[in-house]
């Protein structure tokens, strides 16, 4: 059984696909190719915002947004630390300092609660991430940033690209939306990528400069930037996935719902906030922490993968010892780094396959 299943989607698209790669091979046009500039515009459209600029990786993609801010030494960028790591190494890599806010332990996602009390005179943005699939209260967060002095909000959208809130669609939510493309994600392309999506034009046009060495014009760098550059090849292959793209979020809710109904009496299954939607880039349960190892390896053994999205908050990992967290500071966060468990998601697990994963998953727990 695979955990995420790209070889039947690539069979089912295969010929698309195939001929998307040929016509670049055909053309030449390797480095932002015409394909680049009809992905963004179809991914602008799509997300409802003026501006989408394609990038090398979702990781990449909030490096600049924070540079085209301005954020750097002496700075401070809110985040969680329940996440992977790009959402905060990317701070440290401006040369600021991140401070983490603990998720709501029902959605994973940052805790507009307990925002207010980590925002400081240094704090020139906030990088909420919407986790699994779904996103955060981003109304309630953009309204204390507002109180603030209109801090910038940057949607860290790696895992929720497709997702609705309230009707709008994630990365078009805040100031900045940021998303990855790498294969294993919602949309996904056959390497690194990912997209920035913003309102504002300048903003738009300085991300634009940093993504390909600080200029717009060629021979001309009015910023410090870098290589940021997605690959035409990707973004051809992206297109030929994009019309069965609306499709595949619908089959995902659509097993996602039957996981939730199948599974509710035998472990914690994901909860939706009110005015969401989910687009299960993992579905993730919660189990007793101290049996979780062997419930994953009794599944296992019975042909089921399941993975952990994440054995270990940010704030215990050694790249952030000086930062002066402990065990602890994050009760929501640490306690679900040892209980998730994320179970096998993509658009074509059938009625059996659930069925045969609620059964190995039934008898592993007991």
């Amino acid at each position: 059984m695979q955990f995420i299943d790209l070889k039947t989607q690539y069979e089912l698209h295969k010929v698309e696909i195939n001929q998307a790669i040929q016509t670049v091979l055909d053309h030449g046009q390797f480095i932002m190719g015409p394909e680049v500039a009809e992905l963004e515009r179809t991914l602008s459209d799509y997300v409802g915002v003026k501006h989408c600029l394609t990038v090398s990786s979702g990781t990449h993609s909030l490096e600049i947004a924070l540079r085209a801010l301005g954020v750097g030494p002496g700075d401070e960028v809110i985040t969680v630390p329940f996440s992977w790591i790009s959402s905060a190494e990317i701070i440290l890599l401006v040369g600021a300092t991140p401070v983490f806010v603990d998720i709501d332990p029902q959605n994973y996602t940052m805790d507009p609660h307990q925002l207010a009390a980590a925002i400081t005179k240094k704090t020139k943005a906030i990088i909420p991430v919407s986790l699994f699939g779904q996103m955060p209260d981003l109304e309630s967060i953009q309204a204390i940033a507002d109180m603030h002095g209109g801090i910038p909000v940057i949607e860290d959208a790696a895992q929720s690209f497709g997702a609705t809130r309230n009707g709008k669609r994630s990365c078009g939510s805040s100031l900045i939306g940021s998303t990855s493309f790498f294969p294993a994600k919602p949309f996904g392309c056959y390497g690194d990528g990912g997209a920035l999506f913003t309102d504002d034009d300048r903003l738009a046009a300085t991300m634009k400069a940093i993504r390909t060495h600080g200029g717009e014009v060629r021979h001309h760098h009015t910023h410090v930037g870098t290589n940021g550059r997605f690959d035409t090849l990707q973004a051809a292959i992206m297109l030929a996935k994009w019309p069965h793209f609306e499709s595949e979020v619908e089959s995902r809710k659509v097993i996602g719902a039957r996981y939730s109904q199948l599974l509710k009496d035998i472990c914690e299954v994901p909860s939706i906030l009110a005015g969401n939607t989910h687009v299960y880039a993992q579905y993730t349960i919660r189990v007793d922490a101290n049996r979780r190892p062997d419930i994953q390896n009794s599944m296992k053994e019975a042909g089921i993968p399941t993975g952990v999205y994440y054995p270990k908050c940010l704030h215990e990992q050694p790249v952030f010892a000086d930062l002066g967290y402990k065990w602890g500071d994050f009760p929501n966060s640490e306690l679900a780094s040892r209980e998730v468990m994320s179970l096998p998601m993509h658009p074509y697990l059938d009625t059996e396959a659930i069925e045969k994963i609620r059964e190995s998953l039934l008898s592993s727990i007991r």
